[in-house]
């Protein structure tokens, strides 16, 4: 899925969105080792440095774009494979960290909601900043064939304690999901980069989907 991000090259991205406070920076590299744990085959550093890089696409039409960053930073910080519980760990963990980054407590709160919302990836109309993280967070959905594969395979791979038949077939209630959405994107900027092309992704792996078990376990689409 392209170049694999270094921690240089995110610590440089942190520094200039936290300070070189050495809370911040202490903050930073919890992060940093959060997201290279080794369990994690798609939710890696790579997948962080490639939200940052969205966020900066369709940071236009953010309200806060500084504020995103921080939860696009934060999204998956905690990742066991949970949904739904994941994303709240990863927002409580915001909360707590923030501010020994000189955040207020008012904007830590804020950057753990925008956390939240990404475990649905159904911001409300008009929350500009959340819309921005989601599309952000789904940007790869939209990204070449070739990139798509290896987004897909990498999920696979998360869920590797999922038997096959289960894993279709929750993946493709999950696909199905997705493509009956109105839209994948909510910001135009989005729809316009990515829309079309993670329509035919999302449709070209559902046709190798054969699902079997309406019952089986929700699995996030990133």
């Amino acid at each position: 899925m392209g170049m694999s991000p270094t921690r240089p090259d995110l610590s440089d991205a942190w520094r200039s969105l936290a300070g070189s406070g050495s809370e911040a920076a202490a903050v930073g590299a919890e992060l940093l080792a959060r997201w290279a744990e080794p369990h994690r085959r798609y939710h890696t550093l790579d997948h962080l440095r490639a939200v940052l890089a969205a966020v900066d696409e369709l940071a236009d039409a953010a309200a806060d774009a500084a504020t995103v960053r921080y939860a696009a930073w934060f999204h998956d910080a905690v990742y066991q494979g949970e949904p739904g519980t994941d994303e709240e760990r990863s927002a409580r963990l915001a909360e707590r960290l923030l501010p020994r980054c000189g955040l207020t407590a008012r904007r830590a709160l804020e950057v753990a909601r925008l956390v939240r919302v990404t475990a649905g990836h159904t911001p409300e109309p008009g929350d500009a900043d959340a819309e921005v993280l989601c599309d952000a967070d789904l940007a790869v959905l939209g990204r070449a064939p070739e990139d798509y594969a290896a987004y897909a395979e990498a999920v696979r791979e998360e869920y590797a304690h999922v038997g096959d038949a289960d894993f279709r077939a929750g993946r493709a209630a999950v696909l199905r999901g997705l493509l009956d959405r109105p839209a994948l994107y909510r910001t135009p900027s989005a729809r316009a980069r990515w829309e079309e092309r993670a329509r035919a992704n999302l449709t070209a792996e559902l046709a190798r989907s054969a699902p079997s078990d309406e019952d089986a376990p929700h699995l996030a689409p990133s």
